[in-house]
């Protein structure tokens, strides 16, 4: 695997991710910051959640999606783009493409979230079946780039994307200073890590005294494995029903800003996470998929360390699938 490329991270900048804004604003406006009581006063913390399960496509990607297109645009080298998902980037990357006319094509491993996949085609998108996971899907995306002339937008591993992302963690600190507070901590869920990236380049430039926490699924912890060990580490499954953090394989450039710039990299169990999904619904009836609720669900197992401070968990997605609805609350 590749070094991390200095030029790209030099991209990921505070003023970047106020450029992005600009573009990202074309389309959807800022998300709701909302402390709720009720769900406070069980875990014993004042939190705030980050409404990114109100987006559009229902998850905080399509941020990344339009800043990329954006520039992609002023190009026009490519004849489309290609990525590979489990749902929430492809909307995304499907849904900016359209914007700007682009032909997008998207690469989901067999047994994806069917409702994902509809709502992928919806947008415009040709998807392709293939693949026993993500990273295997990832790997026929990138085949299929070569062949097609198709740009390939890795779901992490982009400047623009981590920008266009990062608009999120703006909004948490101006929202909370705007009440003359500040977060003590933040938690944030990560597959491959743009959206913690993201919040790690804000919130050093602009709130460096905030603990940022990343969390991961036990059953899918390559960055966690990678953090501790200080390299990247690959697994060999991801077994987890939390299908947005369902990664094997790491991205270099994000892995290399998360681990100089996390403070702590925690794991939560589907049972933990599906409690938090529980949770949430029943203190602030947001209904979060399960990559959405691990902020939530780490915050409740380190709920004795946070007591009395303010707590920011990003609801990173929405998308959750009927049947497993159905389970989750039967």
């Amino acid at each position: 695997m590749e070094p991390p490329d200095s030029a790209m991270q030099s991209q990921i900048t505070i003023d970047h991710i106020r450029a992005a804004r600009e573009v990202v604003y074309r389309t959807l406006k800022p998300t709701p910051l909302i402390e709720y009581p009720l769900l406070g006063r069980e875990i014993g913390a004042r939190v705030f959640l980050k409404h990114e399960n109100h987006q559009l496509t229902g998850a905080f990607k399509v941020r990344g999606g339009l800043n990329f297109m954006s520039h992609l645009a002023r190009e026009r080298a490519y004849d489309g783009v290609i990525t590979a998902t489990r749902g929430n980037h492809g909307q995304s990357v499907a849904l900016a493409a359209g914007i700007y006319s682009i032909p997008a094509t998207i690469v989901v491993p067999f047994g994806n979230n069917p409702e994902k996949n509809d709502a992928t085609r919806a947008y415009g998108a040709r998807l392709i079946e293939y693949g026993r996971d993500f990273d295997e899907a990832r790997e026929e995306a990138e085949r299929l780039s070569k062949a097609e002339n198709l740009r390939y937008i890795h779901s992490a591993n982009e400047p623009h994307l981590i920008n266009g992302v990062g608009t999120y963690a703006i909004e948490i600190i101006e929202a909370l200073r705007e009440r003359g507070e500040k977060a003590d901590a933040i938690f944030v869920p990560i597959g491959l890590g743009s959206g913690i990236c993201g919040v790690i380049t804000a919130f050093r430039s602009l709130s460096p005294e905030t603990r940022i926490y990343g969390v991961q699924a036990e059953g899918a912890p390559s960055v966690y494995l990678s953090w501790k060990e200080g390299r990247i580490v690959e697994t060999k499954d991801a077994h987890t029903f939390a299908d947005g953090v369902a990664t094997r394989v790491p991205a270099t450039l994000t892995f290399d800003i998360i681990r100089h710039g996390v403070d702590e990299i925690m794991l939560v169990s589907d049972s933990e996470i599906i409690r938090a999904i529980r949770l949430l619904w029943r203190t602030t009836h947001n209904l979060v998929e399960g990559a959405g609720a691990a902020a939530t669900a780490a915050t409740i197992k380190l709920s004795e360390r946070l007591k009395g401070q303010n707590v920011v968990n990003v609801l990173t997605g929405a998308n959750l699938d009927t049947n497993s609805v159905k389970k989750i609350f039967h």
